[in-house]
């Protein structure tokens, strides 16, 4: 039978293990856990930081690689029938700026022409709505509109949405200066894309390359999906909405629907709020009944576009939950503007892509086994 120990011993060992070992209980492992997430959190910050003041770099760059996984497989079918690399990016680099200058013509001829109109009956509409909640079947008080008034103008005047914002002749040329860095980024992302990818996985090695090969390959998917199937929800709601206000003769109708087009390039929002400038509209020119037959008509139309088309014409390149979707919108807007609520859907499905593929919970990928050699290696 062995000899019974000392519980004092026991004691001071134990005492002694934890005075030399602060970090192994579970505070510890808390406070380690804690730091690195801190230590992210301050590199993602700084991160962001460094891309915004260079967005004119960055923004650029962005919209050039959402337009070319757009327009890869075109350029892949052209180079499948015979056509040289060269010419089959060049045709299809044409074609794109072709479609691009074209709805852009199409978007300021209609808008700019009728854009004052547009907005004064807007402003007769809010009006007319104000002039309803005060004096409707459940009035409310003055200082509860002014209030919200106050607040809606407060945050359109506060220093981050002005902050993103540069008036004048600056916009001009920011505008001029990014759009031909896009142009120019776009022709060799179409021409050079597989290279370019390929430079910068020089590094890697084995599995690592492989995963990261999936990434790319992912993400031109998810980008491409989702540019295409936003372009054609847009079609749909544009002709939809449009349709129906030429049938009820609402003024403007033709403005109203490009702006409808325009504003589901924003998922959630975009095409309610045009919905909604439409309905302000019908208000003033056509009576309640009219505006009220747009609003259902509106709300018709994106039930019909969040059930049917997103999961028909977008597939598997938008897995996000809505309200993953209004966060990546509200932090986009809040640091890069409109141009941050365009690109920050896109960007989170991108991420959330990139995740699945890291940790293999990517249905469409195949399983990867590590003892496998890596593509194209030579057998030794």
């Amino acid at each position: 039978m062995a000899p019974r120990e000392d519980t004092t011993a026991v004691g001071l060992r134990r005492q002694y293990k934890y005075k030399g070992n602060i970090w192994a209980d579970s505070l510890g492992r808390t406070a380690i856990r804690s730091a690195q997430v801190l230590l992210i959190l301050t590199v993602a910050v700084v991160v962001i930081y460094a891309l915004l003041q260079i967005r004119l770099l960055v923004i650029p760059v962005l919209i050039a690689l959402i337009l070319a996984a757009a327009i890869g497989p075109f350029v892949n079918m052209l180079r499948r029938r015979g056509w040289r690399g060269g010419l089959a990016t060049g045709v299809a680099f044409l074609a794109l700026l072709v479609l691009l200058a074209g709805v852009i013509t199409i978007i300021v001829v209609s808008v700019r022409s009728q854009w004052d109109e547009l907005i004064g009956q807007a402003a007769a509409g809010l009006d007319e709505l104000e002039n309803f909640l005060l004096t409707g079947p459940f009035p409310l008080d003055r200082e509860q509109l002014d209030q919200a008034r106050a607040s809606v103008v407060e945050f359109a005047q506060s220093s981050q949405v002005r902050s993103g914002a540069v008036t004048g002749l600056s916009v001009v040329a920011e505008f001029l200066a990014g759009a031909s860095l896009m142009i120019v980024i776009l022709f060799f992302f179409l021409k050079d894309g597989a290279k370019i990818w390929d430079f910068f996985l020089r590094p890697f090695k084995g599995p690592r390359e492989q995963k990261l090969r999936r990434v790319g390959k992912r993400t031109m998917e998810v980008l491409g999906g989702y540019v295409r199937g936003t372009a054609v929800v847009a079609l749909v709601d544009t002709v939809a909405i449009g349709a129906v206000l030429l049938i009820l003769q609402v003024p403007l109708a033709i403005p109203l629907a490009i702006i409808v087009f325009i504003g589901a390039f924003i998922p959630l929002v975009g095409a309610t709020v045009a919905g909604v400038l439409a309905a302000l509209v019908a208000l003033v020119a056509n009576g309640p009944i009219v505006a009220l037959i747009v609003v259902a008509v509106v709300i018709a139309v994106n039930q019909l576009e969040g059930d049917l088309l997103q999961p028909i014409v977008m597939g598997k390149s938008l897995q996000l939950h809505a309200l993953v979707i209004l966060m990546a919108l509200t932090a986009g807007t809040i640091l890069a503007g409109i141009i941050g609520a365009v690109l920050a859907v896109p960007l989170a499905a991108v991420a959330w892509a990139i995740v699945q593929v890291w940790t293999a919970e990517d249905p469409d990928l195949e399983p990867m086994n590590p003892d496998l050699p890596p593509p194209n290696s030579q057998p030794t």
